[in-house]
């Protein structure tokens, strides 16, 4: 059997069918706590900050111009949330946990757990916009196809991006001493 389109869904929703709407969440929520750990690096607060997403999209749905592209809608949704309670969280310089826990790290660890605490190190220093790609793809297990509903882009536009991530990613850990040969 087929899934009903997005566009079905949210017709659905429209017309007060609640399970409709749950139906799109559903779909669409590790997508939303993906986007905004990308933004505050915090799991727990990702998971808030998609709620509140959802709580957004349903008294906006009405606005919702293109019931095809829901997923990108909500995603822009969530993104705006993340960075709304990002700018908050600074204005009262409160770090998110996990970013913290990075910058407190002791330096001189051996082996696996220092390379993993650069390779953090090395995500959470990405641009949004390709820290994003790489939590919904290596952090969520999200496809190309699930990635291009959400963020609106062509599943070779987000090759790209996580082609670049990578890259960017290679020259932190080889400037922070790994990846070399010797190792």
């Amino acid at each position: 059997m087929n899934e009903p389109t997005d566009e079905i869904l949210v017709q659905q929703a429209l017309q007060g069918d609640t399970g409709g709407f749950a139906k799109l969440i559903g779909r669409y929520y590790p997508a939303l706590v993906a986007l905004a750990h990308a933004v505050v690096a915090d799991r727990h607060l990702a998971e808030d900050i998609a709620q509140e997403a959802v709580a957004e999209a349903c008294r906006r749905l009405r606005t919702l111009r293109q019931p095809q592209r829901f997923g990108a809608w909500l995603g822009t949704i969530c993104r705006n949330v993340a960075k709304d309670t990002l700018t908050e969280r600074r204005r009262h310089r409160t770090a998110p946990v996990e970013m913290q826990s990075i910058a407190s790290a002791p330096t001189g660890r051996d082996g696996d757990a220092d390379e993993a605490a650069q390779l953090t190190d090395a995500v959470c220093r990405l641009p949004e916009h390709l820290r994003q790609v790489v939590f919904m793809r290596y952090y969520n297990a999200m496809t190309y196809e699930q990635m291009s509903n959400v963020l609106g882009l062509s599943p070779q536009a987000i090759n790209g991006r996580l082609r670049r991530a990578r890259r960017q990613i290679a020259r932190s850990m080889k400037a922070n001493g790994f990846g070399d040969n010797d190792r």
